[in-house]
């Protein structure tokens, strides 16, 4: 696997590309049924009407998967090192991990009930983006280690 540096821009560039997406679903909230649920379902449908709730919590997300990208760069050393950075970096590494524990489930589900293929991409993608994280992090685990003052 690629040497920590590229590991963790890796992943801050998949965070990123994440956000850039939620902001267009935020700017342009018919393209949910594309991604939603279910092109019939309630959340798809408020999106749809442009509901200030699902916008507001789509731009939340966004704010959330670039301040992830950011401390991936900031973990690979293109920018100041940022508070609480090697536990931030696990924590990320942990959810997106923790997404794609839906994978083989969705993959059944694909499979067996005609499941939209999209959610198999989607926890695919957390999963290698969470292995990107968690490979950074194991190599760097040193340097990412806070330095104790005397």
């Amino acid at each position: 696997m690629a040497n920590s540096k590229q590991s963790l821009i890796a992943g801050g560039v998949l965070s990123a590309l994440i956000s850039l997406l939620h902001i267009i679903l935020a700017l342009k909230p018919d393209l949910y049924r594309y991604i939603g649920p279910d092109q019939g379902s309630g959340l798809t449908q408020l999106a749809e009407q442009g509901s200030g709730p699902i916008v507001i919590a789509t731009v939340v997300l966004a704010l959330i998967f670039a301040i992830w990208a950011i401390y991936a760069f900031s973990g690979a050393g293109l920018i100041h090192p940022l508070p609480l950075l090697r536990a931030a970096l696990i924590i990320i590494a942990v959810i997106y991990l923790l997404r794609a524990l839906f994978l083989p489930i969705e993959i059944n589900m694909v499979l067996t009930q005609g499941y939209p293929s999209r959610f198999v991409v989607f926890s695919t993608i957390s999963l290698i983006t969470g292995l990107f994280y968690l490979n950074g992090i194991w190599k760097r685990r040193n340097s990412l280690t806070p330095v104790k003052k005397p």
